[in-house]
């Protein structure tokens, strides 16, 4: 597992370990040197377990090594840089840029809850990020503020930690079937377990935002039956800090997937809120139903001009617009522990 050498452990003849950053169930995350380049990294350790057979463990490391050569070719200012993927020891190592800064959640553990308008300017950067992302086939599955580091001196927003992305084309490092992710942070149709998009990456940032300027998320419940609940069926109250903001929340936080603000949508609005003050409205499901229905009575007036019909149209509903019901849990759907409590490392290890 590694050679010793003086000052720590080294990896793949290059990377010698120092200071652990953070551990999670998963994956151990060090602070390192690059020798051949002599720059300091963050080396993601990937943990072994040993109740996989031989064959199990050689498969997730081969998937593991596939979504982090996946990851590694994303380009963005406000994701986290993947340099190399190494093998020691039959063990698989990420090599990522080491950010000089907490995560939010540390920012905000330890001075309290962001302004609007400075959630506006994260918000901003992580849908750049995401658009980045998504672009290229890769859902993060668990956006929340442990997972969002603001570098020292810059304040320049990365997203880190896709430890449980999906990457299409590549299997994953979880197992195929079961739950991934932070529920308060998850879209109710994850939850339910009826599908995934990128849609559900933009409901975790409309949670993260009312995290950002209330510190606690509006899904925080004592238990996980709690959470899935309040996810799934509860009313949906954004908190007063959310302010300005609550046209962005409210958008990113319809459970129907569909009717949810895109991330272009989401970002236009935050920029108009950054540069005037003032946040846009995002149209209402009311607002929306009216709209289509002035459509539909449109088209069948010209339609009636015409000498058509319109007998059809009408008894298909027309683009009518009634509200998406609420989704249920399904019995195949298992749900990790909660782990709401913020990570202590700038590296936070699924």
């Amino acid at each position: 597992m590694g050679s010793e050498g003086e000052g720590g452990r080294i990896i793949a003849g290059r990377y010698r370990l120092h200071t652990r950053l953070g551990r999670g169930g998963m994956s151990v995350v060090w602070q390192a040197t690059d020798q051949l380049l002599g720059r300091q990294v963050a080396v993601k350790e990937i943990a072994q377990d040993d109740s996989r057979s031989a064959a199990e463990a050689r498969s997730r490391r081969e998937g593991t090594l596939r979504e982090a050569r996946a990851l590694a070719q994303l380009r963005h200012p406000h994701v986290i840089v993947v340099h190399d993927v190494v093998e020691d020891d039959e063990r698989p190592y990420i090599v990522m840029e080491l950010i000089d800064g907490g995560s939010l959640a540390d920012q905000i553990a330890g001075h309290g809850p962001v302004d609007a308008y400075e959630a506006a300017r994260i918000g901003i950067a992580l849908l750049g990020a995401l658009r980045a992302v998504h672009a290229a086939g890769v859902l993060h599955r668990d956006l929340k503020p442990a997972n969002v580091l603001i570098e020292s001196g810059t304040g320049r927003v990365v997203l880190t930690d896709f430890g449980v992305a999906q990457v299409e084309g590549v299997s994953t490092l979880t197992e195929s079937g079961s739950f991934v992710g932070s529920p308060e942070y998850t879209a109710p149709e994850r939850m339910s377990g009826s599908g995934t998009g990128p849609a559900s990456d933009l409901w975790s940032l409309g949670v993260l935002l009312c995290t950002a300027v209330s510190g606690s998320s509006p899904f925080h419940r004592d238990s996980l039956g709690g959470i899935l609940h309040a996810v799934l069926s509860d009313e949906i109250r954004p908190p007063a800090q959310v302010g300005p903001l609550l046209p962005v929340v409210q958008g990113l936080l319809e459970r129907d997937p569909q009717r949810r603000l895109d991330a272009a949508q989401a970002e236009r609005m935050l920029r108009a809120f950054r540069e005037t003050g003032r946040t846009p409205s995002a149209p209402s499901r009311a607002q929306r139903s009216s709209r289509e229905r002035l459509v539909t009575a449109l088209l069948v007036a010209a339609m009636a001009a015409a000498g058509l019909s319109a007998v059809a149209l009408l008894m298909t509903g027309g683009g009518g617009g009634g509200g998406g019901t609420p989704v249920s849990p399904t019995p195949s759907t298992s749900v990790s522990t909660p782990g709401t409590t913020p990570s202590p490392s700038p590296y936070p290890s699924t």
